[in-house]
């Protein structure tokens, strides 16, 4: 579950990261508009973390949901890579947005219910902090990873070019940008088969509290 939920930290905050850049740098939007930009992401994410956590995960348990999940945003990275200088929103980024967010929502939602479902009730804070901890430490290896791949891309893109001209400064950018895509894609493939070989199918299992009832009498 950890491992899901580390890998859609890396895609989601890796995402966001690029996506920014590229809406200010090169569609010119305001950090107003880009956040606004963001909302059809945010809504087919609501919409399929609420399908999955209510249909598929009861029904099926986490590797159905978060395996299909990291699919499908693993196809929406790599439908990003096809931006350009003179992209659109509408042409170039929504559909992959929307995407990106049905896969992000099936992949977090059930490994976050089930990395939490099951504890006893006296470990269900430190259960919490864990999948909290394993989303945060996962954005900020994304963002450090992805950017880092993204900025040695656009060096090797600039070699030999006229680094000065803003034309080729434009295409670097989104050769750094693409690159990184791709390499979210990749670790989201590789995220899909290792959940689908290690998470188990069926309803998942509860456990009942270890506090007994007894455990509230009164002592005296």
């Amino acid at each position: 579950m950890h491992l899901a939920i580390f890998i859609g930290g890396i895609g989601l905050f890796g995402e966001f990261l690029f996506l920014n850049y590229y809406m200010q740098q090169s569609l010119r939007y305001s950090p107003a508009m880009t956040g606004v930009a963001f909302l059809p992401m945010v809504a087919t994410l609501v919409i399929a973390g609420g399908a999955c956590t209510t249909q598929l995960y009861p029904r099926f348990g986490a590797r159905f949901p978060v395996a299909a999940g990291m699919l499908i945003a693993a196809g929406a990275m790599a439908w990003l890579t096809r931006i350009g200088p003179a992209g659109s929103y509408t042409g170039n980024i929504l559909g992959p947005l929307m995407l990106f967010g049905l896969g992000v929502g099936a992949t977090i939602a059930p490994a976050m219910n089930a990395g939490t479902t099951g504890v006893q009730s006296q470990d269900a804070g430190v259960a919490s902090a864990t999948v909290n901890v394993a989303q945060q430490i996962g954005g900020s290896v994304g963002i450090a990873l992805l950017n880092s791949i993204a900025a040695a891309a656009l060096t090797r893109y600039l070699a030999g070019k006229d680094g000065t001209s803003r034309i080729v400064q434009a295409d670097a950018a989104i050769h750094g940008y693409a690159v990184a895509f791709w390499c979210s894609c990749a670790i989201f493939a590789a995220g899909a088969v290792a959940c689908g070989l290690i998470l188990r199918t069926g309803k998942p299992e509860t456990r009942t509290s270890a506090i007994e009832p007894e455990d509230f009498a009164d002592p005296r």
